[in-house]
């Protein structure tokens, strides 16, 4: 009898041994999403929502906090902490954010139970895997119909993991992973609002409470994903890929092919290659702002999707203005997190970004998960008349997640151990002993 591919999905989920390069690539990752949450951590929307939440007491941790809270409400507020800066990791295929919705759950689940540090992260890069697959399966449409993918796809990714973690049989997996696909939701109108880095905390709480209720017994739909009404058809908008979903399981790994992007800057992803330009024209190029009449963005059709803000009001707002990006890079020369706070742009760089505007190559190849298709061309007319140009081609990133940590802990003497310890943690007493230098206060 041949069984559905949501049972063969499962089937895979639960026999994944992740390889020993896998498991490397992970810990980086960790690390770079600690820094993340760290950072976020006295967020005022983080505040807002271990206020609003009673987060008080409980065996679970609250990343840069000195609060506990029960393993559903940790997962969610660590969610909302790890990407309100916008500075976490970003996956081509999920395209999106897959470990700010993943590694909180598994956090959360370790407070109630001891859990060895080498599963968790070998459960960690089989939730990104099934997150990535379901990704290509998905198609590019799901993202680009007005669909949030690190919430939508991240509630199935948390569930997978945690079922991983749990050692489910393929049968409760199955309903594991129903019950996570059922919750899914999140637009990406709420990009540039408190709703947007919500949406990571909803999905993360959302899978591990649909992988516990599943180990309870609660039942589902025997196939979430197959059908006219199955999760790929409803959220695929007839560009679905279900072959992708399975071939070449883990033959590369997703975490190492095509690989996390660590984020260099605090802001879209999308928007990055449109800094890496505006640096360069200063740094190279000698230009500068009072030197600039206008500037024209070139993207490939539907590269600048998630960039759905062009004249920003807050520094929040402008995480997805490429017009502020450019701004700010090139007048300042570098972007950090206090561009992208909650305060008013500033004037001199909402002038200089209304000088800015966008177009399409209808020629090039549409966005897809495919990071050749990703480019911008930074046209400039400078007011002599003169003309300078620059093309971007992929994404920058980070291979050292060091830096980043120390900047987002303050190189705080109380977290100086976390680095080494996610390098070399395996059993559960390593993690153990990060999550209790992780439940220190950051201020």
């Amino acid at each position: 009898m041949t069984t559905s591919l949501t049972h063969r999905f499962a089937a895979a989920i639960v026999a994944s041994a992740p390889s020993d390069a896998a498991v490397d690539a992970a810990r980086l990752a960790i690390l770079d999403l600690l820094a993340c949450t760290l950072g976020g951590a006295d967020d005022r929307s983080t505040g807002i929502l271990a206020g609003t939440l009673g987060a008080n007491t409980g065996p679970s941790v609250l990343i840069g906090r000195t609060e506990r809270a029960d393993p559903f409400t940790a997962a969610l507020i660590n969610g909302h902490a790890g990407h309100v800066l916008d500075y976490d990791d970003v996956h081509a295929s999920v395209r999106g954010h897959p470990t700010v919705v993943i590694l909180p759950a598994l956090l959360a689940l370790a407070g109630t139970r001891p859990v060895a540090a080498r599963d968790l992260i070998g459960s960690y890069i089989v939730g990104l895997e099934a997150m990535a697959r379901l990704g290509l399966a998905l198609g590019s449409r799901h993202y680009e119909t007005g669909f949030h993918a690190t919430a939508t796809l991240g509630t199935v990714g948390a569930a997978a993991a945690v079922a991983h973690l749990l050692r489910f049989s393929p049968e409760t997996t199955v309903v594991a992973l129903g019950l996570a696909a059922t919750q899914s939701a999140g637009l990406r109108l709420q990009f540039g609002y408190d709703a947007k880095p919500l949406h990571a905390g909803l999905g993360a709480r959302a899978g591990l409470t649909a992988a516990l209720l599943a180990e309870s017994g609660l039942s589902g739909a025997p196939d979430f994903l197959g059908g006219p009404i199955g999760f790929l058809d409803a959220f695929g908008f007839g560009a679905t890929v279900p072959e992708r979903l399975l071939a070449g399981w883990g033959a590369p790994w997703q975490i190492l092919t095509p690989g996390l992007t660590l984020k260099a800057f605090p802001c879209c992803t999308a928007a990055h290659p449109v800094a890496v330009g505006a640096l360069a024209l200063r740094d190279a190029d000698g230009l500068r702002p009072e030197a600039v009449e206008a500037v024209t963005l070139t993207f490939p059709p539907g590269g600048d999707a998630a960039l759905v803000v062009s004249r920003p009001g807050t520094g929040i707002e402008a995480r997805f203005s490429p017009e502020y990006i450019f701004a700010a890079a090139l007048t300042d020369g570098a972007l950090g997190i206090g561009h992208f706070d909650e305060r008013p742009v500033r004037p001199d760089l909402a002038g200089l970004a209304a000088r800015v505007s966008r177009r399409h190559d209808d020629t090039a190849p549409r966005l897809s998960s495919d990071p050749a298709t990703r480019f911008v061309v930074l046209d400039v007319t400078l007011t002599d008349g003169r003309t300078v140009s620059r093309r971007i081609e992929g994404l920058p990133g980070l291979s050292d997640a060091g830096p980043k940590f120390r900047d987002a802990t303050g190189d705080a003497e109380s977290f100086a151990e976390i680095p080494d310890l996610v390098a070399r943690m395996s059993d559960a007493d390593d993690l153990a002993r990060l999550l209790a230098l992780l439940g220190q206060s950051r201020s």
